[in-house]
């Protein structure tokens, strides 16, 4: 990660906790975050429903108060200078944020005015921000005729109306089509680009990789990674599959393997297949087949998958993002924050 020894963070976090109530029974929606994130950064949470990453979100925007510990966002505590935070930042929610029968220009400019932005002013920053996210044709239409990657970049213009310091951006992508979350996150890059802060969660593995310069995995409101994609994906390794003509030399392979490979290694047969996860697995696989021929048990076939956040995740969790992601229910309005 970048070096800021010498910049105070924007947000820093310090045990933040929240429990929620279900009846008789407490829910630990986030547990003792530690957290520090510095201007400039574009941080994605990644993990899947009811890990803890909006509760997180909600109480670095003031939107809940935390159960224990503090943070701080743009040197403003969220609990005791609520105010000061929400001049600081642009938070765009799960939802729309605009009013259905609203026109996407007066939608904007209600909430710069709300900022207490003049109007003159206002209307000066609200073309500008029709004009970079491509909406200048669509301004005087109503939100509800908008389609749905339309009104995601409207959202964004409205959490950057007051020119915020941070970005959060709660799962901007969640239900449009591959063409507009490209879009989207194109966007995105341009903000990070012109030096923003951003924070966003997401469920897509490929929306983090391919955005953020950090990636906090969070698992059960606990953090338990915390690192830039290519080194978390580079400490788990390539997975090397070799194929084989029988069993016995699939077993004698995976000896021989085991043996010849340095550095921390998982070697599996399964039939006549051996898989190994190791680092710099795709350098160190031909050679690998070259001694295994040469001890007399050939691969027949050979396959090196590079390691995706996915099987990052797994690894740190013992099960697929994208399975828990796809498997958990959303959450109700009334509980929403516990499983969120």
């Amino acid at each position: 990660m970048t070096n800021h020894t010498h910049q105070p963070p924007v947000i820093r976090a310090q045990g933040l906790t929240k429990h929620f109530t279900r009846g008789k029974k407490t829910v630990e929606a986030v547990r003792g975050l530690d957290l520090e994130i510095h201007q400039g950064e574009l941080v994605a949470f990644l993990g899947p429903n009811g890990a803890g990453k909006s509760t997180t979100l909600r109480m670095l925007t003031t939107l809940i108060p935390p159960t224990a510990g503090t943070a701080e966002v743009a040197g403003h505590d969220v609990v005791r200078a609520q105010g000061a935070v929400r001049r600081s930042i642009g938070y765009v929610g799960q939802g729309n944020a605009a009013a259905y029968i609203q026109r996407g220009r007066d939608e904007l400019m209600s909430q710069a005015r709300a900022h207490g932005i003049p109007r003159p002013a206002a209307k000066a920053r609200i073309d500008e921000l029709l004009s970079a996210f491509d909406l200048q044709e669509y301004a005087d239409r109503t939100v509800q005729t908008l389609s749905g990657g339309q009104r995601r970049r409207l959202d964004i213009a409205i959490g950057l109306l007051n020119r915020p310091e941070v970005l959060f951006l709660d799962e901007p992508s969640t239900g449009l089509d591959p063409q507009n979350r490209a879009n989207l996150q194109e966007q995105i890059r341009r903000l990070h680009e012109d030096g923003t802060t951003i924070v966003l969660t997401t469920h897509y593995l490929e929306e983090a990789d391919a955005l953020a310069g950090r990636v906090i995995v969070i698992d059960h409101g606990v953090m338990i990674a915390d690192d830039t994609a290519p080194r978390l994906k580079e400490r788990l390794g390539d997975l090397v599959l070799l194929g084989f003509s029988t069993e016995a030399d699939a077993t004698a392979a995976a000896a021989r393997a085991e043996s010849a490979l340095s550095g921390p290694t998982v070697i599996d047969r399964a039939g006549t297949q051996v898989s190994i996860r190791t680092p710099r697995g795709a350098d160190s696989a031909p050679a690998l087949a070259i001694d295994l021929a040469a001890h007399g048990t050939p691969a027949i076939r050979m396959e090196v998958r590079p390691p995706t956040l996915d099987d990052v995740f797994l690894d740190l969790t013992g099960r697929s993002l994208r399975e828990s992601a796809q498997s958990t229910t959303q959450p109700t309005t009334q509980t929403e924050g516990a499983a969120a």
